[in-house]
């Protein structure tokens, strides 16, 4: 892994996550536990409504934890129930806390390659519905990372497991003096808590 995102990885205090938390990662644990044991493939598709900040951060913040915790046959995807773009300060934050981010196109709804190290797959940041021809179809777990998309999305198709584990929307604080902060702390909280799940998993 690149120096700088392990030096943000050593910042992590992920043990020191609330209880309450901790009960609410507890499904999702479990799911990536029952895979390791059977020796079947991990899919997690993040879920948000714009698929735009928080199901991007955690997806990229999942996949860096498994390649930290050797935990194998991991794919980490995102979706949303619409299609927008990811926001530019996602990227921007990823950035400043370690990984390589750069623009594979330029259009309306950029695509860009995420890295966390020089030998793996980058992961792929754009917006998209999470029935996407690009997400898994069956057999994957479903996180729902807001409230709005795990309200308004009852069922998805093909998911073997539902699992709620809502952020705060960083959104709120666009516009403002404190955005940099904000999306830098959510990023880190979410990083944290990824970090504390695959920690859990035993090989």
């Amino acid at each position: 892994m690149y120096q700088e995102l392990l030096n943000t990885i050593r910042s992590l205090q992920w043990e020191n996550i609330d209880s309450d938390r901790k009960e609410i990662l507890e499904p999702l644990i479990s799911f990536i536990q029952q895979k390791v044991n059977d020796s079947k493939e991990i899919n997690l598709n993040f879920i948000c409504t714009h698929n735009s900040r928080r199901s991007h951060l955690a997806q990229v913040w999942a996949q860096a934890a498994a390649s930290f915790f050797t935990i194998p046959k991991v794919y980490c995807y995102s979706g949303g129930t619409e299609t927008t773009a990811l926001f530019p300060k996602v990227a921007e934050i990823l950035k400043e806390q370690g990984f390589t981010v750069f623009s594979i196109t330029d259009t309306a709804n950029p695509v860009y390659a995420i890295r966390y190290n020089d030998n793996s797959h980058p992961v792929m940041g754009f917006s998209k519905k999470y029935d996407s021809p690009f997400n898994p179809v069956s057999e994957f777990a479903a996180i729902m990372t807001c409230s709005q998309a795990d309200g308004g999305c009852p069922f998805i198709p093909g998911a073997e497991k539902r699992i709620p584990i809502t952020f705060e929307d960083p959104k709120v604080s666009d516009n403002t003096p404190e955005q940099a902060s904000v999306y830098a702390e959510r990023s880190l909280q979410i990083a944290e808590e990824m970090f504390y799940v695959f920690s859990n998993i035993k090989l």
